[in-house]
């Protein structure tokens, strides 16, 4: 876990994750803008996105840039344990 998402693109954790759960709003870069940023920087980690705030807007966007999954809280643990399966058979 970390604390931003600046903290985790500092870390060396960001070349060896093969998943990553960020929420959609955090205090600082959003979830969309660390996609953003992993994408601009050859890190095609997969991503699962959570949030309160449920948009559609958002969902397209984070999907149509490869998230595998988005969901809402509160969410069904099963979802979750779907999500980072499908994440883990993408990351090989």
């Amino acid at each position: 876990m970390f604390a931003s998402a600046d903290d985790f693109l500092r870390s060396p954790q960001v070349r060896d994750s093969n998943c990553v759960i960020t929420d959609v709003q955090m205090p600082g870069m959003s979830g969309l803008e660390l996609q953003n940023r992993l994408l601009a920087e050859g890190h095609h980690v997969p991503l699962i996105f959570i949030t309160a705030f449920p948009e559609e807007r958002v969902r397209r966007q984070a999907m149509s840039a490869g998230a595998v999954g988005f969901l809402s809280k509160p969410f069904d643990g099963n979802d979750m344990i779907d999500c980072i399966d499908k994440a883990l058979n993408r990351a090989g």
